[in-house]
């Protein structure tokens, strides 16, 4: 069956929501049929920490708790929804083994069940895939085949595959085992903190979201109260907004984005469906944001999280969400490649204002990088990069620039410091 869901709290909801007809059951699996899967699921996934957060709570004003599926096996959800899909074959079908296409976790997630099954496992990845990501696949036994250079491509190929051997084709999302599978993440939630008003969950295609709303809204008869369900995703790929304000799955232009785990240009067709009858709202979040969240996760929770599991937060962090009550956020993931996030923490530092970049025109005589270079430390911040320059555009003949990069306190610290320069008669240019 299903059921009316409140109205959201302090902002307004991101799609328009059909009057639910209860008549129609909710599409997808059946909480006898998610429960069942938790069974299935507990011989093989770890039941992950729920973290208090003092500092996220003060932001939200409201009590926040971390799920940290980063420290899952694998070191993501995705082994739920995989294991429950594949310890449902039947014995021709193991027999057959399974194929899947994917730059990453759903890779490492169908690579774990098969081997714990006794399965063969093809994995189609993109040539670019991060090398950790690679490595951890075959790690799994998975015989890994290195086919595109857009996952588009990678898909593809994984298809062609299946129908030329005879595998099964394990989806990444839109399948009703793969979704009962990640609702045991809602069925672990309500276990550790009964008390549970909202759940942030980041979406790509939809598995995750679907899954645990579908689970919370038929939950609804036996808790006697509505637990809210909020998706996040990354702006330069989000396809829920507009296809939800459209009221049929839609195809969009996706952008480079940071979250490139949940950069899925269309939403999944039962996905879509669950979320459209169950989520109570979707928002969107920029890369800068995500970054920042990654960088206050690490600082202030001790957790290393990928930029797709981190898009809860960074909606927290940017004001995007206006929750009462106890709030869980899903901290989906946490396989990020350590060169990626060295990149990924220097952006958030410079998102946060504590770490500056300024161009400064100078003229060509001995003497100006010392008095730049004093007049930062008199402002005690820390150069830790210098770049010349006698060929910028715009300078004057008789004219150089410097860029400085340097760390700051944060934004009142970093204007500061650019007052001071310009006090003394400098023109900084903030570089971003």
């Amino acid at each position: 069956m299903s059921f009316p869901r409140r109205e959201a709290v302090g902002v307004p909801a991101a799609m328009p929501r059909p009057e639910p007809d209860p008549a129609d059951a909710l599409p997808g699996p059946s909480l006898a049929e998610i429960r069942e899967a938790r069974e299935r699921v507990s011989s093989v996934a770890a039941t992950t920490p729920m973290d208090d957060s003092r500092f996220l709570s003060k932001a939200l004003g409201h009590p926040v708790h971390l799920k940290a599926e980063n420290l899952q096996r694998t070191g993501s959800y995705k082994i739920r929804g995989a294991y429950n899909r594949l310890a449902q074959l039947s014995e021709e079908e193991k027999a057959r083994g399974v194929v899947a296409a994917s730059a990453g976790n759903h890779a490492q997630g169908v690579a774990l069940a098969a081997r714990e099954l006794g399965i063969a496992a093809t994995i189609f990845m993109p040539l670019g895939v991060a090398l950790p990501k690679l490595q951890a696949t075959r790690g799994y036994g998975a015989d890994v085949v290195l086919h595109g250079a857009i996952v588009d491509e990678t898909l593809q190929a994984a298809a062609e595959f299946a129908q030329r051997t005879g595998a099964v084709l394990i989806p990444p999302f839109d399948h009703p085992d793969i979704v009962a599978g990640q609702g045991t993440l809602a069925l672990e939630i309500l276990e550790q903190l009964p008390l549970v008003e909202n759940v942030v969950v980041p979406i790509g295609g939809g598995g995750l979201i679907s899954g645990i709303a579908t689970a919370f809204a038929q939950l609804e008869p036996e808790l006697g109260r509505n637990v809210r369900v909020v998706g996040v995703q990354a702006q330069n790929a989000a396809s829920y907004p507009p296809s939800l304000a459209a009221g049929a799955p839609i195809t969009v232009a996706t952008l480079p984005t940071i979250a490139d785990g949940i950069a899925v240009a269309r939403p999944g067709a039962l996905n879509f469906e669950i979320i459209r009858r169950t989520v109570d709202q979707v928002v969107t979040i920029e890369d800068d944001e995500i970054a920042k969240a990654i960088v206050v996760l690490l600082e202030r929770a001790k957790l290393v999280v990928e930029p797709a599991g981190a898009v809860g937060v960074a909606a927290l962090l940017a004001g995007k969400l206006q929750l009462e009550g106890p709030t869980v956020f899903v901290l989906s993931g946490g396989n990020i490649d350590p060169m990626i996030m060295e990149r990924i923490i220097s952006r958030g530092l410079a998102a946060s204002s504590r770490y500056l970049v300024v161009s400064i025109p100078l003229p060509d005589r001995p003497g100006q990088l010392a008095r730049i270079a004093e007049i930062i430390a008199e402002a005690n911040a820390n150069v830790v990069e210098v770049l010349h320059t006698r060929h910028g555009m715009g300078l004057q003949i008789g004219e150089v620039e410097i860029e400085i990069s340097m760390e700051t306190r944060g934004a009142e610290h970093a204007e500061l410091v650019l007052q001071h320069l310009r006090d003394e008669g400098y023109r900084p240019r903030v570089e971003l």
